[in-house]
């Protein structure tokens, strides 16, 4: 017979006094008497100065984990949400913290990564970079169809009123995977993305189109991506769980004449268990099966499967710091030779050719490096080059003798960081000069503890992509050792 699992007890009158990682907010609290040392507790949806009643949900030897039954007193610095699904979706956790506060918050969390926990040393962190639009900055959305409709406690009970309604567009609920949660309204992209899922919403329903039911992996009506740019494109991508040609082709022609502003609508026909589409054909209706965005005076092609950073703004203000980290903003009469790894669809690698003897880019996706060399030809741009593979395999000493040794690294990891093997690789590459952009402050943080031997950190820059959520990039400048 199972032992029944000893229920966790009620906190009151907590005081939260900082934020932690992922976005969580934190006390640290005596859970008994007799405890000689306070534990830290990790709170979501609570902000520094909140006094709250809470819940355990998680105990463990040095921390545990609980949520907010009951805000006593707000914080001095608590501001009201302005989504209505704040703390049910799981995104924009950071929505009742001012923007100037969650600036301030973000740099600490890349001080704490690199210097408390990586022990790495660095000069001064400056205040975080802020992004000039915090609503309706994100270039790409993507919402799935459901047939089980996410509902609350309070809506099942019956104590709010409720919707007959099954089906749902919208977000994944944090926890369960099988459930969406119904969005009329989201703050993160102009107002087209909500009318175009809005409308689809209301087309599906009033047809009788079958909306996915992901634990058994059937339904038409499976994602949907929408993708607008700051040149006035839009993109919208439908993704299908069954082929019913009739149906698919009566939606989308629906969506062309309810919204010409679309550029171009492509779709896919996926049968498989997860929703990637990186490996499914994306066929045109409409358009061109591309949009362009611009970025300075160059265009960048983006396709359905295209890496593009999703706050187009922003990007820009990114690839400026990390062009004067390379010192690439402007040009010289002996123009370095650079690489760049983690290359993606080449955004870096055109941004900063003009500036450089020689780009050179590697990347592991092999679509990504084709639209690379595509966002070259389309600017002009003659002195890139542009590799497909892993890196430790590509950036051989046969490699470097044969395209010459860096004097320049540009290097854009994804979140899990770099392999080990990977830094031995650009150690031994031994360029002057490393800019190292992370989306992550703590395997950044690991990677620089295995290059201190060689590079010294001259500078640190973090970058909000991402308002309202706890994500932060940083850019790092490492210099050679003497």
């Amino acid at each position: 017979m199972a032992r029944k699992r000893k229920e966790l007890p009620e906190i009151e009158k907590v005081e939260i006094t900082g934020i932690a990682a992922e976005g969580k907010s934190l006390s640290r609290i005596k859970l008994k008497d007799t405890d000689e040392t306070p534990i830290v507790v990790f709170i979501p949806f609570g902000a520094p100065g909140d006094i709250v009643d809470i819940k355990l949900d998680k105990k463990k030897h040095s921390y545990a984990e609980a949520h907010i039954t009951k805000l006593l007193k707000s914080s001095p610095i608590r501001i009201k949400p302005r989504c209505d699904y704040f703390g049910v979706c799981g995104g924009c956790k950071w929505q009742h913290i001012p923007y100037e506060d969650q600036l301030n918050f973000k740099r600490q969390q890349v001080e704490d990564a690199l210097i408390r926990i990586g022990k790495i040393e660095v000069p001064e962190i400056p205040m975080t970079i802020g992004s000039k639009n915090i609503w309706g900055y994100r270039n790409k959305m993507e919402y799935t169809f459901s047939n089980k409709r996410w509902k609350s406690w309070e809506e099942i009970r019956g104590e709010v009123p409720g919707s007959e309604e099954t089906n749902a567009l919208g977000f994944h609920i944090p926890g369960s995977f099988d459930k969406v949660l119904q969005i009329n309204k989201c703050y993160l992209q102009e107002s087209i993305g909500d009318r175009i899922r809005n409308s689809i919403y209301e087309f599906a329903n009033k047809n009788n189109y079958s909306f996915y039911d992901i634990k058994g992996n059937k339904g038409l009506l499976r994602t949907l991506m929408i993708r607008p740019t700051i040149s006035g494109e839009l993109m919208v991508c439908l993704t299908f769980g069954e082929e019913d040609k009739d149906k698919m082709n009566q939606l989308m022609s629906y969506l062309i004449k309810e919204f010409p502003e679309i550029s171009t609508l492509v779709y896919v026909v996926n049968l498989k268990m997860n929703d990637s589409i990186s490996d499914q054909e994306v066929k045109i209706f409409s358009g061109t099966g591309f949009i362009e965005e611009k970025m300075g005076d160059l265009k960048f092609r983006i396709s359905a499967k295209s890496f593009y950073q999703t706050n187009s703004l922003q990007a820009q203000e990114l690839y400026n710091k990390a062009a004067e980290f390379a010192g690439l903003l402007e040009e010289k009469v002996d123009k370095p030779l650079v690489y760049d790894l983690y290359t993606g669809a080449g955004t870096i690698a055109n941004y900063i050719a003009r500036n450089a003897s020689k780009v050179i880019g590697i990347e592991y996706v092999e679509d990504a490096i084709e639209d690379a060399k595509e966002n070259s030809s389309i600017n002009g741009i003659t002195n890139t080059e542009f590799y497909a593979g892993d890196m430790k395999d590509v950036l051989t000493q046969d490699f470097i003798e044969t395209h010459g040794r860096p004097d320049v690294m540009i290097v854009d990891p994804p979140r899990a960081g770099m392999h080990e093997d990977v830094v031995k690789v650009i150690l031994n590459a031994a360029p002057q000069t490393i800019v190292y952009v992370s989306c992550n402050p703590a395997t950044q943080a690991r990677d620089l503890a295995l290059m201190e031997s060689k590079y010294t950190v001259t500078k640190v820059q973090p970058v909000d992509m991402f308002p309202h959520t706890h994500h932060v990039e940083n850019v790092v400048k490492l210099e050679r050792r003497v």
